[in-house]
Formats: structure tokens, sequence, C-alpha cells
């Protein structure tokens, strides 16, 4: 079977075929940590894989906070989610000439620019990249008052560099409960722009995600907050089981105690900075909150992106 891959991880960067990831318990941060071990393949012979993905949570170039993650399909289709910070660029550019440098779908979860600052500049010059569709779920203008200054820096421009796509078609999700289907694999949108929640504004209107195969599945909440999450809990409960789970807003200050415990899921994606995933009671930020209702749940297994670079589920 012939993937388009990421290539293989070489000193921090990419550099080879996809890596097929296995997890193992390691004595790393208190037994909290599932790393991967991996061995690469090229050029697999065997028939094509339908209904299937693999995915690559991306770390930060420069350890900051961000949202990256890389699919591909069974037959060598490319999704993005996010992209992260403009820092990011070149790092994402890199995986994405590795895997072909044509994007099938990429989605954005809202305008912040841990999430659209890499994606803008390559929207401003593509550099060979070509991009069949970005879904995203457009901020109305009384969500967009809601922030100002830094908080609001991408926002204006990221939908003006859309307006002016001529090669991509770009969609608008302005309803839930919709299903993409890129070769065989589910993308159920479940949360889009709030138009009722102007707390948190950009955050708690994140398009929420389900991303699913033959065998597994993710939900994706962006930065989603509590508000964002109480609503889901009401309108799509019983969309929101899956195996893995991509923590709301970093791991901290998203979704709440109950949302967690509700949702039925296996295991915990963490795109976390190394310095936000340490923080303890005497910080401002509550990943030792979040971190502490995972333990209870009983969940063992945690991937966080700046402990265990570049992790592949397959």
């Amino acid at each position: 079977m012939k993937r388009r891959d990421f290539i293989r991880i070489s000193g921090g960067a990419l550099a080879g075929s996809l890596l097929a990831a296995c997890t193992k318990v390691v004595n790393n941060d208190s037994d909290y940590l599932k790393s991967a071990s991996a061995a690469p393949f090229t050029d697999y012979d065997g028939p094509h894989k339908d209904a299937y993905f693999s995915m690559m949570q991306v770390t930060s170039a420069t350890d900051k906070i961000g949202n990256s993650y890389i699919f591909t399909t069974g037959n060598g289709r490319v999704i993005v989610m996010d992209g992260g910070l403009p820092t990011d660029e070149s790092r994402l550019r890199g995986k994405l000439l590795a895997a072909g440098n044509h994007v099938d779908a990429w989605f954005i979860s809202h305008p912040h620019g841990d999430h659209v600052g890499a994606l803008t500049p390559i929207l401003e010059n593509r550099k060979g990249i070509t991009i069949d569709k970005i879904y995203h779920s457009r901020l109305s203008a009384s969500l967009l008052a809601q922030e100002t200054g830094a908080r609001n820096t991408y926002a204006t421009p990221f939908y003006n560099l859309l307006a002016q796509q001529t090669d991509t078609e770009v969609i608008d999700v302005q309803t839930t409960g919709q299903t993409y289907i890129i070769d065989g694999v589910k993308i159920k949108v479940l949360g889009i722009a709030n138009t009722d929640i102007f707390n948190n504004a950009y955050n708690n209107s994140s398009m929420v995600l389900k991303v699913s195969d033959a065998t597994k599945s993710i939900l994706f909440l962006g930065d989603a907050g509590e508000e964002n999450g109480e609503k889901l809990l009401q309108n799509c409960r019983a969309d929101l089981d899956c195996d893995y789970i991509q923590m709301a807003h970093h791991g901290q200050q998203g979704c709440n105690e109950k949302f967690y415990k509700t949702v039925n899921f296996k295991a915990c994606l963490w795109p976390t900075p190394s310095w936000l995933w340490k923080a303890d009671q005497s910080s401002q930020y509550k990943t030792w909150e979040t971190r502490k209702w995972i333990e209870e749940k009983g969940i063992t297994e945690n991937h966080v992106s700046s402990l265990e670079p570049d992790w592949v589920l397959v």
C-alpha cells in the first residue's frame, strides 16, 4: 500500500516515511505520559485501506501553544486541522512537502493566532502547496467585536485572505450535524460559531469535529470553553464519545470537569507546550486541574505534544 506520508523524525525534523507508531509506558513524568516508539515503512504493496487514517500531532517549533494535526488517509489523501502559530509555518510546510504538497481538506477551529497563524502566510504565498478546500465557521460581526488588541490580530486578515482564494473552495460551516467523507474517513460537525455565547467568544466558537474511520475516532474540541462544552452536552451528547479526545484550550480553562467526566474516551491528546503542561497550583494556568480530572477518570494514555514530539496515531 502506498501512502503519502509524513517523513521520519530525525533530530526533531521529519525526513523519510510515515511513522508506524506503537505505544509503551515509560517512567516519565510520574508515569502519566505514554510515549511512542516508531518504525518507518515505505511503499507497502498491500491493498489500500478504505476508511482509514493515520494522524500526526504536530509539535510546536518554539514550545508555544498551538493546535496542529495532519491526517493521511489509506489512499494518501491529506487533511489538516488548524496548523499552529506563524513560528510553526516552516515546519508545517516541510511536513506538507513530505506528504505531497497537496491538502485535500483544511479545517480551522477558530481564528486565533495559534490556530490560523501558520496557514495565513501559506495563503499569502503558497510556494507550491495546493489546497482543495478550507472549512471554517465564520464569526459574526458581533462575535468579532468581543475581542480586541492582540487577541483579535488574525481574524480579519485571515477572513480577507479566504475571500481572495481562487483555486481553493472555502466552505463557511454554519450548521451542525453534517458529515464530510474523505476517502471513507468521516468528519462530523458537532459545534460551530456560537452566536449565543459572548463570554470567551472566539474560543467558545471553536468548530468542534469528530473524525472517525473503521476502527477509531477522535473528538476535536479546539479551544472550546465551559459554555461551549455545556452546549455540546445538551445538543449532541450521543456523538461525543470517542477513542481519543483533543483536550480543549490546550488542556486548561477549556471544557469543565462535568464535560470530561461525562464523555467516554480512552486517551487524551494534549496540544500543550512543556511550560503549560508543568503548571501547578501556584500558576495562573489550570492544567494541573484538568490533569487531576483525567487521573480521577482513570485515563492513563496521554499524548502531550511537547513531551512526545510529532506523535503519530496509526
